[in-house]
C-alpha cells in the first residue's frame, strides 16, 4: 500500500522521509526522523513503534544495518513489516518481511534506501533511488524529484491517496514535515506544491523560533 525512501543529504547532513499510500494519512505513522541519527520508514501492516526504536537504537551508536537487525530481533510480528533506514554514515539498510503485501521490492545506495509494497511493479524502489541520486538541490526537491519518479515508475498497483515529506536538520523539531492526508487528486504533487510555498519561507519559520528579535516581517495585516 505504500512506496517510499528515506535519505541523507551528504552535504549538509540533513535527513528527509517521502512517502506516498492508498491509505490516508500515510506520512503520520510511517515517517520518522531525527537530527544528527537518521531517517526511518515503518510501513506495510505498519507498527509506528518501530520509528523510534530504529531512530533509538542508531542514536546509541548502531549502524543502520545494526539497528534494523536487533529490530528484527525484537519486534512482534516482524514477518508483516517493511523498515527502511539510514544512519549518521550514510549506511542503509531495508527489512521486507515475508508477509509484506502485494509486489515488494527495496532498492538501496549510499545515503539512500526505497522500499514499497502492493507495487504496481518491482522496479519501483530502483526508479526512486536512481531519481534521488540523480537529482540536484535541497534534500526537499531531491526527494520530491525521488518521489514523482516512483510514481512515474507506476507506483502502486492503485491511486495513491496521501503523501508526505518529513526533513530534519540540526534543531530537535523537524526543519519540514508536509502532509496531504487525504485526496482523490494526486498527492504527490499537493505535497510538492506545499513544498514549492514553504521552501522560500523555511529559513525564517527557523529564525522566529530561535530569535524573533531578528526575524523578518510576519507579512500580516498590522506587522510593521
Amino acid at each position: 500500500m505504500t512506496f517510499s525512501l528515506v535519505a541523507r543529504c551528504e552535504r549538509t547532513g540533513m535527513f528527509g522521509v517521502a512517502i506516498s499510500s492508498s491509505s490516508p494519512a500515510v506520512a503520520a505513522r510511517c515517517s520518522h526522523a531525527r537530527a544528527g541519527v537518521g531517517a526511518v520508514a515503518s510501513q506495510n501492516v505498519t507498527d509506528p513503534a518501530l520509528g523510534p526504536l530504529t531512530l533509538d537504537l542508531m542514536e546509541r551508536g548502531t549502524s543502520a544495518a545494526e539497528a534494523v537487525a536487533e529490530v528484527r530481533r525484537q519486534a512482534a510480528f516482524i514477518e508483516y513489516r517493511q523498515i527502511l533506514a539510514v544512519d549518521a554514515s550514510g549506511v542503509t539498510a531495508i527489512h521486507s518481511g515475508p508477509n509484506a503485501l502485494g509486489i515488494w521490492a527495496g532498492a538501496q545506495a549510499k545515503n539512500v534506501a526505497s522500499g514499497g509494497n502492493l507495487l504496481a511493479n518491482d522496479n519501483v524502489p530502483r526508479a526512486i533511488v536512481d531519481a534521488f541520486l540523480a537529482a540536484q538541490g535541497h534534500l526537499g526537491d531531491r526527494l520530491v524529484a525521488a518521489l514523482r519518479a516512483g510514481l512515474a515508475a507506476g507506483g502502486e498497483a492503485g491511486p495513491v491517496h496521501s503523501a508526505g515529506l518529513k526533513i530534519v536538520d540540526r534543531l530537535s523539531w523537524p526543519l519540514a514535515d508536509l502532509r496531504c492526508d487525504w485526496t482523490e487528486a494526486c498527492p504527490v504533487e499537493a505535497v510538492a506544491a506545499a513544498w514549492d510555498v514553504y521552501r522560500p519561507q523555511m529559513a525564517a519559520y527557523v529564525q522566529r523560533a530561535l530569535d524573533p528579535r531578528a526575524a523578518p516581517s510576519y507579512g500580516v495585516p498590522g506587522d510593521e
